[in-house]
């Protein structure tokens, strides 16, 4: 295989300076790229519906009900902890392929099921094969986007999440006109489309910059770096910041250059949980608490049993059902649209810390409607407002800032060489998380009634909102290289960037200085 195989070739032609804005090529990867994430968000939004007549069509418990519901967040661990060492090894862009891939099998064997096991290996399949997408394609667009839009492009896989889980309602409406032995099955199965258009569109795009130079490939990542960088400084800086990071010298400029082993992805498992240094002890607690906690709200509860909840609240017909569970999808398509714009904008943690605030009081609010409806005789027509109400609240809450923030964050904080398995370690803790919330959701309404459920979710969303006031710091417009030196200091991390912000004015008025004297 040719060596500039991975990289579109050609480089623009950097005229005079301007005022920087967003790199439409880096976009137009970036957005491919995070298509995968449809694959997740089409299962979600499609089962939440398909289960309906899936119950109808093959008998099932409660229990079976909620394994095959949640157990593709399980099955996803396998795809999540095998992505960071396959994209080592393959590099970034063929492992978004496999991922397509191999959901692409799940899709079709779940839509050719025909009974509760068949269903289940196609769960598997496409479970795998969603852990590869999850974990690949934030990495993937952090390592590629500059700094000034990196929240922006980073923020696409939630885009697509939410974009998917829509598109899964839809799907849900459309077949459900359909003969019931065949309406789930299409429902499943057209799923397999997506994934292998995507497959196929991602071999258009470069490689990652990062990946290239870990393979001593300079040359390549100084053409990518050309392209999706906003000025041919930026780009020769975030080159130099890369090589320092890879351990490469930085006046080293040939095309090819020999690496160590380290740079492949050897050690990265010792270096991330058996000899810690202070940051990445930091690192790995911001990243795996913020993607717990985001699954610990219990988000999935209310997407994936939202024709379930409606019907708590009183909604009873099929179609209506159906109907309010399509806002629920578009109500988080528009808010997740708007949170991509502010991340750049606003910052991770004002966003984060005011979305987990609001999430709370509707989680509190569903609760309430939900209590007072189960113990009322009569339809209580405040209280089902209430309940439809903060459910769009709490999704659009969720989408502003929750949902995009925990892949954007746990991508962009860690080191170089540990950035694959560290955001793998991230999207099964993810998973787990969710697949242990969907799958114990009817069990844990049953015993402490659905409205106690969510009062639960409200209590460990105000814990979630204490540890991210206390520890995450903010990452917003900092170059990747350089946003390992925010953490190791834990609950004192604001010192930390008060003396790191002191250093670069110092260094600047430094600078200021000796050119006065000069001129």
């Amino acid at each position: 295989m040719p060596e500039n195989e991975d990289v579109i070739s050609g480089s623009p032609g950097f005229d005079s300076p301007k005022k920087p804005g967003r790199n439409k090529y880096a976009m137009a990867c970036s957005f491919l790229a995070s298509m995968t994430s449809i694959l997740l968000g089409y299962d979600i939004g499609v089962m939440s519906g398909a289960i309906i007549y899936i119950r109808r069509d093959i008998h099932m418990t409660d229990v079976q009900q909620e394994v095959i519901m949640g157990i593709l967040n399980l099955y996803s661990l396998i795809g999540s902890a095998l992505a960071g060492k396959t994209s080592d090894w393959l590099g970034r862009r063929y492992t978004i392929v496999l991922a397509g891939v191999i959901f692409f099998a799940g899709a079709l064997l779940m839509g050719f099921a025909t009974n509760y096991p068949f269903l289940m290996v196609g769960r598997l399949v496409a479970g795998i094969g969603v852990g590869y997408a999850l974990m690949i394609a934030p990495v993937y667009t952090a390592e590629l986007a500059p700094a000034s839009s990196r929240g922006f492009l980073t923020s696409f896989p939630e885009v697509f999440i939410n974009f998917g889980i829509l598109l899964g309602y839809v799907s849900n409406y459309g077949f459900s006109k359909l003969p019931q032995r065949l309406g789930w099955r299409f429902m499943l199965g057209i799923g397999a489309v997506p994934s292998m258009l995507i497959a196929v569109g991602v071999l258009a795009m470069p490689e990652s910059p990062r990946w290239l130079v870990m393979q001593g490939r300079l040359g390549d990542a100084r053409r990518v770096l050309d392209r999706t960088s906003d000025s041919a400084e930026e780009s020769k800086d975030r080159l130099a910041d890369i090589k320092e990071a890879a351990g490469i010298p930085e006046d080293c400029n040939d095309e090819v250059v020999a690496v160590g082993k380290q740079h492949h992805g050897e050690g990265v498992w010792r270096d991330l949980f058996l000899r810690p240094t202070l940051p990445v002890r930091h690192i790995l607690m911001c990243a795996i608490g913020i993607h717990f906690f985001q699954q610990a709200s219990g988000i999935d509860s209310v997407v994936l049993y939202s024709p379930e909840i409606f019907g708590k609240a009183g909604i009873t017909s099929d179609n209506d059902k159906l109907l309010a569970t399509m806002a629920v999808g578009f109500t988080k398509t528009i808010f997740i649209l708007v949170a991509t714009f502010m991340l750049d904008k606003i910052g991770r943690r004002p966003l984060l810390l005011s979305s987990v605030a609001g999430m709370i009081l509707s989680l509190l609010g569903l609760g309430l409607g939900l209590t007072v409806i189960a113990r009322s005789e009569t339809k209580v027509i405040w209280a089902v407002a209430l309940c439809v109400t903060s459910v769009l609240a709490y999704v659009a809450l969720f989408s502003i800032g929750m949902g995009p923030i925990a892949w954007v964050y746990s991508s962009e904080i860690f080191p170089l060489r540990l950035r694959a398995q560290g955001c793998s370690m991230g999207v099964a803790v993810n998973r787990a998380t969710s697949g242990v919330i969907s799958m114990t959701f009817l069990s844990l309404y049953k015993a402490i009634t659905i409205g106690g459920a969510f009062f639960l979710y409200a209590g460990i969303t105000a814990i979630a909102w204490v540890f991210f006031y206390s520890l995450l710091p903010e990452t917003q417009g900092r170059p990747l290289e350089e946003v390992e030196s925010l953490f190791g200091t834990f609950l004192k991390w604001r010192s930390t960037q008060r003396a790191l912000k002191e250093k670069k004015e110092n260094k600047g008025n430094g600078f200021v200085q000796l050119g006065n004297k000069t001129s």
